[in-house]
């Protein structure tokens, strides 16, 4: 009588086990391991299988630790670690760090420029700690703090870039779910705050990890090596109202290792840890820096740059010469080109046509950000708020007039045109 539940133990215990192999193996060729299971049935469905020999047939002498112990060497044998409850197993690849040029929003005084490292495979919780669906994540706690809770789980804290392929998957997308923004699939665009792990279901990556953005920050075992003191550390997700910006996977933050916040918690990862570290040098100059010319090849590069339509509208007004030009450097690592031009030979009542191109110099090209009209008058410029904005000063007819520029992100948002002082002084 004590047969039959034996064997529905053993039956059982071998169930749960394959799950968590196909599980762990599936997430590997990007299906659902029911999809993968049926194409591993048609596989070997064409090669003949000598029963007696076979490794399948099931041994009902056999204990439930040896069940166990057999399921968990087939994984060794398909060259996978053994599979490890609560987390997904990242495969050894490449990862392309931070954000390639040209491709925004980007951060150039914390990310790299899209360079590529080789990561080994590591494991990583789905779930922020304590890695429970449905469960509230820990937070209020140092980054020493994390650390003792991961280790108490033979588990450790994820480096920053282990958290940046976790999050990328295969695809190597900007943000877990895809390369656009898409607000509501993480809830993002606000403070970061708690919620239940899990409970935004599309909110995972193509490796099947959750909520990496959305809710709370989450420690890393990295030194944030980018100009700042040796005790601040790299934070990874959370959320803020540029959830745009924050929620790619190559967003980071800095903070002390010391800190606690409600909104900031931990994940736990587990295997030999990734040795790999970013180290990014800062360029720091003068914000705003004018300068009489570029040189001859740069200033040709960027008359070509000029959008189609602006080009025509001062050719309208007369012959295309520069007037004016700047270097701005809004933040480190970041160098932006401002050329005033003007179109200027017919008479009234056309007359002088004139603005301000702005260009980024990427890879050796030059690509134009924007083209603020300056009215009749040659564009002059002056500091606004900040490193960050700038007022554009031009006229017509009637007087003055201002346009502020703001530096967002790699790109440049122009503000609405007004008259009257820019309240330098």
């Amino acid at each position: 009588m004590n047969s039959v539940p034996r064997t529905r133990t053993r039956v059982e215990v071998r169930i749960v086990v394959l799950l968590l192999i196909l599980s762990s193996v599936a997430c590997d060729a990007k299906l659902p391991w029911f999809e993968f299971l049926s194409a591993s049935e048609k596989s070997s469905s064409k090669k003949p299988v000598n029963d007696a020999n076979s490794n399948d047939s099931f041994d009902s002498s056999a204990s439930v630790d040896q069940l166990v112990e057999q399921e968990l060497a087939a994984a060794q044998a398909i060259g996978r670690p053994q599979p490890r409850v609560g987390m997904a197993y990242i495969p050894a690849g490449a990862l392309v760090v931070g954000t390639s040029v040209g491709q925004l929003p980007r951060r150039p005084d914390r990310e790299l420029a899209g360079e590529q490292v080789m990561l080994e495979g590591f494991f990583i919780d789905r779930f922020a700690y304590p890695n429970e669906e449905g469960g509230i994540p820990t937070t209020n706690v140092s980054q020493k703090e994390a650390e003792r809770l991961c280790e108490r789980q033979e588990k450790r804290l994820c480096s920053e870039l282990e958290g940046e392929r976790a999050c990328k998957g295969p695809e190597k997308h900007a943000y877990e779910y895809g390369d656009t923004d898409d607000a509501l699939v993480c809830k993002t665009g606000s403070k970061a705050h708690l919620r239940p792990s899990g409970y935004h279901v599309a909110c995972q990556s193509d490796y099947g990890i959750h909520d990496l953005h959305g809710g709370s920050f989450e420690w890393t075992s990295s030194n944030y090596a980018r100009g700042l003191s040796d005790n601040q550390r790299v934070i990874r997700g959370g959320d803020s109202p540029e959830g745009a910006v924050v929620g790619r996977c190559a967003n980071l933050e800095a903070r002390s290792a010391e800190e606690r916040d409600g909104s900031l918690g931990f994940r736990c990862c587990a295997g030999s840890e990734n040795k790999e570290k970013v180290e990014l040098e800062m360029t720091s100059r003068p914000s705003l820096l004018p300068r009489a010319k570029f040189n001859v090849d740069l200033e040709k590069a960027l008359l070509l740059a000029l959008p189609d339509d602006v080009r025509k509208t001062l050719r309208a007004a007369g012959p295309i010469s520069r007037q004016r030009v700047w270097f701005w450097h809004p933040v480190a690592n970041e160098e932006l080109l401002l050329s005033a031009l003007c179109g200027r030979g017919m008479p009234r009542p056309i007359g002088p046509r004139c603005g301000l191109l702005v260009a980024a110099k990427e890879d050796g090209k030059v690509r134009a950000l924007a083209w603020i009209s300056s009215g009749r008058w040659v564009a002059q410029l002056h500091q606004r708020r900040g490193v960050h904005d700038l007022w554009l000063v031009g006229g017509d007819e009637r007087g003055g007039l201002k346009r502020p520029m703001t530096y967002f992100y790699g790109d440049v948002l122009i503000g609405e045109q007004s008259r009257g002082r820019t309240g330098k002084k």
